[in-house]
């Protein structure tokens, strides 16, 4: 709640105040499950609203929806308000401005991102993908940018690793060598990101950031909710959307200096996903993120249970901590109880190792940074209640949330523009028909020389059959003309025979 135009979030012997001006000094949230961290989480996207701050956040069990709710007031609740020295008689509960946003569509609304604006580094991570294979990834997006095509949705880059792995030998020189082996690989691990749902994350109408900067007429800021209960299934995609949210913020917000107060607030729920597994040039390119983003009115405050899950280079840059219980049953666990312990500035009223152990459900050592931006000493502090709805809320209290806003309509509808697969497409088509085109008419050049070769012989068959005929002709007039000559000499010699032969008469057979 603000108090002062500063934002109370607990009360101890002080009480625990988050300045506005260093909010955007990023921040940590950590504590074992069950110890309160999603009740200080809403208490400050709660106070950010009021101060006229957007919020983001990651509501991976759903309870975080209650803030579209007024809160209720309770015999535990007063307690813990009369604890804080606060008056539950003028407590005032009320509901926030709140936007639901859900990547699969369901819960929210629709939110896109296309495939070029993803990038290859963050894709490679996304498919979990080999140094080559990664390669070969950023080698098909360099080709699609050269060529002027557009990668919006998985298709679109199968379509694109499909013709890069069809084009190797002419790629060879001027790009690097595509093995079928990498390009294989790829669309496999494709294959499996659709099924994981990427093929609904990845469209168009991609998500406005500007949509996430926006107050209600009271002039306080929207709560934008991501539901995250089935996403967070696939921590892997989790993980990278919200980093790539990050990296988008850092590359389309303008710098602002350090403004009086953020622009954005930013909440990295179980911020260990972001950072388990990953290599050290994706961790270096958060750290960097991190520390630049600030200069652009955005804080980022990263959820997690330990703040060794957080790696040191980036826990260097988050300077309002507020810390719940841990325990300690083993000596890694005491071996991280004492490294969180030693990232507070000291109080000489307390131990604050012993502290953290025996802080109880709802309470948290707090240390905010100061006017001149220097952490503060550590509190024991006692974490304000909610003022809107502490868990969920119903399917028909959501659905109305999203329908009567603004924005509804704006992302429900896919749509499907021209892109890489539609160009591969067509080229393919068209290579196709031409390459029909070519065989037809080069079956026709054979049936043409075919008919023609046929034409010839049967010419060359008549003429010798007409040759043939006249041959026969010739010869028949030829044997008449020899028997009729014979048989003029046949009489001729017969009659000779007869008269010569001593007048003997003879027969000729």
């Amino acid at each position: 709640m603000l108090q002062e135009d500063k934002l109370l979030i607990g009360v101890g012997e002080t009480p625990a105040f988050l300045l506005p001006k260093m909010a955007n000094r990023h921040g940590l949230i950590c504590g074992a499950t069950g110890t309160g961290k999603t009740i200080t989480l809403k208490v400050m996207a709660e106070s950010f609203s009021d101060l006229g701050v957007p919020v983001f956040l990651a509501d991976i069990k759903g309870d975080l929806a209650g803030c579209a709710k007024t809160g209720q007031r309770s015999e535990a609740v007063d307690k813990r308000l009369t604890k804080l020295g606060l008056d539950p008689e003028t407590f005032v509960y009320h509901p926030f401005p709140v936007r639901f946003w859900d990547v699969f569509g369901k819960s929210g609304h629709p939110v896109r991102t296309t495939v070029s604006e993803m990038g290859a580094s963050l894709l490679a991570r996304l498919l979990d993908l080999s140094d080559v294979q990664a390669g070969v990834l950023n080698i098909v997006f360099r080709v699609a940018d050269d060529k002027g095509w557009l990668l919006l949705d998985l298709k679109d880059l199968r379509a694109m690793v499909a013709y890069v792995s069809d084009h190797a030998q002419e790629l060879l020189h001027e790009y690097g060598n595509v093995s079928r082996q990498s390009a294989g690989a790829i669309q496999r691990a494709l294959l499996q990101l659709e099924d994981a749902g990427g093929d609904v994350f990845f469209g168009e109408p991609d998500i406005q950031l500007s949509d996430w900067f926006q107050c209600d007429e009271k002039n306080r800021g929207y709560i934008n909710i991501l539901h995250c209960e089935k996403l967070y299934q696939s921590p892997l995609l989790y993980s990278t959307f919200l980093l790539w949210l990050l990296a988008e913020l850092f590359e389309q917000l303008p710098e602002v200096g350090d403004p009086e107060k953020p622009k954005l607030v930013f909440f990295f729920d179980e911020a260990h996903l972001l950072f388990k597994g990953a290599p050290k040039a994706l961790v270096d390119k958060v750290e960097q993120v991190v520390k630049l983003i600030r200069s652009k009115g955005v804080g980022v405050y990263f959820i997690t249970q330990q703040p060794s899950d957080i790696p040191d280079a980036v826990l260097a840059q988050l300077g309002n901590k507020v810390q719940h219980a841990l325990r300690a049953y083993t000596p890694n666990e005491q071996k991280a109880v004492r490294a969180a312990a030693q990232g507070f500035r000291p109080n000489p009223n307390f131990d604050t190792r012993e502290a953290i152990l025996d802080l109880g459900t709802g309470e948290a050592l707090v240390s905010f940074l100061d006017e001149k931006g220097r952490p503060s000493v550590v509190e024991r502090a006692t974490i304000l209640p909610p003022q809107s709805l502490m868990g969920p809320i119903d399917d028909a209290r959501r659905e109305a949330e999203i329908r009567f806003d603004e924005l509804f309509g704006k992302y429900e509808t896919a749509v499907d523009n021209e892109s890489a697969y539609e160009i591969i497409t067509a080229d393919r088509e068209k290579a196709a028909e031409e390459a029909a085109q070519a065989e037809a008419e080069k079956q026709a050049q054979k049936q043409k020389e075919l008919e023609e070769k046929e034409r010839a012989k049967a010419e060359k068959e008549k003429a010798k059959a007409e040759k043939a005929k006249q041959a026969k002709k010739k010869n028949s007039v030829t044997g008449k003309v020899a028997n009729s000559a014979l048989n003029a000499v046949g009489r001729e010699v017969g009659r000779s025979f007869t008269r010569g032969l001593l007048g003997v008469l003879k027969k000729w057979f």
